[in-house]
């Protein structure tokens, strides 16, 4: 029925004009096409779309970049890129929306990687990158089942956070870089052109939990964060004046001091993210506190890794402070996650690989196993147990959001 009734208010608002037919903001709420309240609830499609170490059980080998070498170190590059087409048609599927749906969820949160948008070396691909065609896929599995999507560019031109997450060289260089900020702004340009007429995509999110803490001069680069944002947000708006634009704080979208102005677009919404602490508003009064000084939505994008009695208290606090929330993330080994990812009987072999000293082509001799066939065939499995219907549903992790399990 939800979905039934989803797609008729999407036809009759499309007939009623385009910017009726699009969420849109109304002081700190967010207001759906048939004049409803939007409460966001959800999850987040993470290691899709940009690979992260721990979600297939690795430790040091952490980052996209970092997992590719190593698979290519491992099994050879020609193998390494099968495997990725693989990953990418198997890991999200539309089964996997069609539960997420299911759980009464209403929005999936797309973390994905720039280079999706370019002809860089990603994920198997040298030219040609698929990243409207994966995209779309989920657009349209969205539609047929009642869900909004949010775009959320994780990885950056150049790197925006500085570790791990955005698949990065150990530094923020987006924001010191004059050719990385162009093919920032140009990406979202052409995404915002190709879906400036999609209502089913809730808004854009411009970046990932931007300039981590580590930095000595961290005060000076969050002052180069809101200039960025407003070129990306006027770049955007020469194509797509339906969207919202999502956000986020400096220092893991945490610290709203750097943002003065909250007035340039009249679409803008803002995104934090929380891990750890106590599940109570006084963890999170700071956040509050901005959110009621711009009267804007405030939205928690990324929350979780904890236990079910913690996820469940704090999802009593952002519902009680109207702050909407997707977890993180949907899939991925051992749980923690609405979607738990068995490992292959002898995955430990390649996890330790993975962990191995391999800075000189004799550690990687050393360290690589005898028996390629074997890791390959572990890498298959990896496959097959990341399809949907081989894993576990973890249905006490999916009840601790206030969601459903049939």
């Amino acid at each position: 029925m939800k979905k039934i009734l989803f797609v008729l208010s999407m036809i009759v608002t499309l007939c009623a004009g385009a910017q009726e037919s699009f969420v849109r903001i109304e002081g700190q709420n967010l207001i759906q096409p048939d004049g409803s309240k939007l409460f966001i609830k959800g999850t987040n499609l993470g290691n899709w779309l940009n690979p992260e170490g721990y979600m297939f059980g690795f430790g040091k080998t952490n980052s996209a970049r970092f997992i590719n070498e190593m698979f290519c170190q491992l099994v050879g590059p020609d193998y390494t890129a099968q495997f990725w087409k693989a990953f990418k048609d198997n890991y999200v599927t539309r089964k996997d929306i069609e539960f997420i749906a299911s759980t009464g969820a209403n929005t999936i949160r797309l973390p994905f990687h720039y280079k999706l948008f370019t002809d860089e070396d990603y994920m198997g691909l040298t030219t040609a990158q698929d990243g409207f065609a994966r995209v779309d896929s989920v657009v349209n599995w969205c539609r047929d089942n009642g869900l909004y999507l949010i775009l959320d560019m994780h990885d950056a031109p150049g790197g925006q956070t500085g570790d791990n997450i955005d698949d990065s060289y150990g530094y923020p260089w987006l924001l010191e870089s004059e050719e990385s900020q162009r093919l920032f702004c140009d990406i979202w340009k052409r995404i915002a052109d190709y879906y400036k007429d999609e209502a089913v995509i809730l808004g854009y999110e411009l970046i990932n939990e931007p300039i981590a803490p580590y930095f000595d001069n961290v005060d000076e680069l969050n002052a180069k964060l809101e200039p960025l944002h407003k070129r990306a947000v006027k770049a955007i708006r020469e194509v797509d004046r339906n969207h919202i634009i999502l956000i986020g704080g400096a220092q893991w979208n945490g610290n709203f001091k750097p943002f003065h102005d909250s007035r340039y677009d009249d679409k803008l919404m803002y995104t934090c993210h929380r891990y750890g602490g106590e599940p109570t508003k006084a963890a999170i009064q700071e956040i509050i506190n901005f959110r009621d000084s711009v009267n804007l939505p405030m939205y928690m994008g990324e929350i979780g890794h904890n236990t079910d009695e913690w996820q469940a208290a704090f999802c009593r606090t952002m519902e009680e402070n109207n702050i909407g929330y997707t977890f993180w993330p949907y899939k991925k080994v051992d749980g923690s996650s609405f979607m738990g990812i068995r490992r292959p009987e002898g995955w430990e072999q390649v996890v330790n690989f993975s962990e191995a000293p391999r800075t000189t082509y004799k550690e990687i001799r050393n360290a690589r196993p005898n028996n390629q066939e074997a890791m390959r065939r572990l890498m298959d499995q990896f496959i097959e147990n990341c399809k949907y219907e081989n894993c576990l549903v973890q249905k006490g992790y999916i009840r601790s959001l206030g969601l459903k399990t049939e």
